[in-house]
């Protein structure tokens, strides 16, 4: 979930869906927000947690080189990712009624849409100026709201509020004061990355209660959405700008099995377990 989460275009709320954990993480966080505290749902999201937090910190300066030299490659792998949470989805819907087909086709039109914009990219230095703080927020909030959305990616929604790189390089160097004792670095950071955490916290909490409601009371119809959300999120990912060598097809489809392959065997043993 971390390390997608750092990943323009795969979401985060997909690898918990791949993991058959989606459902529990969702009631665990709406427990706590509640204030009822029952150790199974602590430890759950407490693991869950602690393993974002340690890949996004060890992650983020590893993922935005792959990115920027072998693009086409990784959006390849992230397709094959992000398809891989879909036969877990099928089998909680089968057999597909008018319901699910709508909910789904409405998504895949969102997803389009969303895919539609390009991307704005903005200067790290931009992030000085207090008005930032805002926006950061902001932006924390739709990456805490996509870490619950399968198919919504919250780092292109960070790419699509200006936000992506001046957050990612602030969490890099956190990450780098950290291990190597530099106070002042990590310090310089905290500008960004505070209003981050709160936007995100808010939207975790206020996303992840909304999505509870929406199983307990429409559980087809939202069931049918996040598959639509899976199935649209692929626009966005489509990993060539134009037509593909035979190689490069080959290549990108070999990557792209697999990574379906890799989630789907995580789906396999969280539905085991």
């Amino acid at each position: 979930m971390g390390l997608a989460n750092l990943v323009p275009g795969i979401s985060g709320g997909t690898m918990l869906l791949a993991a058959g954990v989606y459902p529990q993480f969702i009631r665990g966080v709406a427990e706590v927000t509640t204030f009822r505290f029952r150790m199974p749902v602590l430890l759950l999201l407490g693991s869950v947690g602690a393993g974002a937090a340690g890949a996004v910190a060890i992650g983020a300066g590893a993922i935005g080189s792959l990115l920027d030299r072998h693009p086409s490659a990784m959006y390849s792998l992230f397709i094959g990712l992000t398809l891989g949470g879909v036969p877990l989805l099928w089998r909680l819907l089968r057999p597909a009624d008018r319901t699910v087909a709508g909910s789904a086709v409405v998504a895949v039109a969102l997803m389009g849409l969303l895919a539609a914009n390009e991307p704005q990219r903005v200067d790290a230095d931009t992030q000085a100026a207090a008005a930032a703080y805002a926006m950061l927020a902001v932006a924390g909030f739709a990456g805490g709201a996509a870490m619950i959305l399968p198919g919504v990616s919250g780092a292109y929604l960070l790419l699509i509020l200006g936000q992506y790189r001046p957050v990612v390089e602030a969490v890099a160097s956190a990450a780098a004061g950290l291990r190597t004792g530099d106070g002042a670095a990590l310090a310089d950071t905290l500008p960004v990355l505070l209003p981050v955490a709160a936007g995100v916290g808010l939207g975790v909490v206020g996303v992840s209660n909304l999505v509870k409601l929406l199983l307990d009371r429409y559980r087809r119809a939202t069931l049918g959405f996040l598959l639509g959300l899976l199935l649209g999120s692929v626009i966005g990912l489509w990993p060539f700008a134009s037509v593909p060598s035979p190689v490069q097809a080959g290549a990108g489809l070999a990557l792209a099995a697999t990574g379906f392959g890799v989630s789907w065997a995580i789906s396999r043993l969280g539905r085991r377990e």
